[in-house]
């Protein structure tokens, strides 16, 4: 083909129309993802150049999506939610799991970066920040980061409100008529830890109360939350409200309670983190708990993620607020 390839002649060579040429390599209107890919293969391959500031706009159609959760009880939803986003949009998603090995998920990435993706949707399967994606070898892809965030505040983190939720939790215990309040918790140094104690604390105060004993901690496991309950109980101090920082412990500690001759909760209330079906609903006492809204963050992360593709960049963190669910581990006292 001599001269300067135009519209007309990638239109002809993917058999298409001329108005799909522009909209696929303009990233615009309504295509499918594997016509947006004909066209710009045929693009390449024909040697078609648009003006040098438009060239960013040619997409591929394709989402990179890394997870590190490898049982998938946190980027299951997360994924669900994106999916629904991105799939609205046009774009297919290419799913890997880095199983939290950095240099697995730097594979995954090189590879997803070799087949053409438009971006990176980056899911933690934990709170605690994390170093941004090494991009030094790779075209400046752009990247979303979902529950973990990076630790790089120029980078677009979309995250839960653990503070908040601390706070909801010990105002839900109070409304129902507690005021001898413990938490138990699973380890100290994890951030969740840290903020859901942060905005606990923060509703104890403004209520003009002190937590009854000192915070347990320990592990996320069940075992734990039942000996951290069993402690609290020989401290013979009357503690008629619990605040567990997971569903695990919440379940633990109401075993311990009910071992102990209690009702919950008439006796004790008890509230958990997390909404995980499997055990909040298993029991002989279904568990008050919150909901991380995991759908929401994937969803908000993609919106963000082709925000940016189309060339609206964000910075810094978003916080997605976490929703009480009230069952029968706690009950409003008149």
């Amino acid at each position: 083909m001599r001269g300067r390839v135009t519209l007309r002649d990638v239109a002809e060579a993917a058999n298409v129309s001329v108005a799909t040429v522009s909209k696929a390599l303009n990233d615009t209107g309504q295509l499918s993802a594997h016509t947006r890919r004909v066209v710009i293969e045929k693009a390449e391959e024909l040697g078609y150049r648009k003006h040098k500031m438009a060239s960013r706009h040619l997409r591929s159609g394709l989402i990179g999506l890394v997870s590190a959760d490898l049982s998938g009880r946190f980027a299951l939803p997360m994924l669900t939610g994106a999916e629904n986003t991105l799939g609205a949009a046009n774009h297919a998603v290419l799913l890997t799991n880095s199983r939290g090995d950095p240099k697995l998920e730097r594979l995954h990435i090189d590879q997803m970066a070799a087949r053409g993706v438009d971006g990176l949707l980056v899911l933690g399967s934990e709170t605690d920040p994390r170093p941004p994606v090494r991009q030094d070898a790779l075209r400046e892809l752009p990247v979303v980061y979902a529950y973990a965030p990076s630790n790089d505040p120029k980078d677009c983190s979309v995250i839960c409100d653990n503070v908040a939720a601390g706070a909801m939790a010990i105002r839900h215990l109070i409304d129902c008529g507690r005021r001898s309040i413990a938490v138990i918790s699973g380890p100290e140094h994890y951030l969740a830890t840290r903020e859901r104690l942060k905005g606990a604390e923060s509703a104890m105060r403004q209520a003009g109360l002190r937590f009854a004993t000192p915070v347990r901690y320990g592990n996320w496991h069940q075992s734990w939350g039942r000996t951290a309950a069993e402690l609290i109980m020989e401290s013979n101090i009357g503690v008629d409200g619990i605040y567990c920082l997971n569903d695990f412990l919440a379940r633990g500690a109401i075993d311990a309670l009910h071992g102990c001759g209690l009702d919950v909760p008439e006796d004790v209330a008890v509230v958990g983190h997390d909404n995980w079906d499997v055990v909040v609903n298993e029991g002989a006492v279904t568990i008050t708990s919150f909901d991380n809204n995991l759908q929401e963050i994937g969803r908000r992360s993609a919106r963000l993620l082709l925000d940016i593709i189309r060339g609206n960049p964000h910075h810094g963190t978003l916080q997605i607020g976490c929703s009480l669910v009230v069952r029968g581990s706690t009950r409003r006292i008149p």
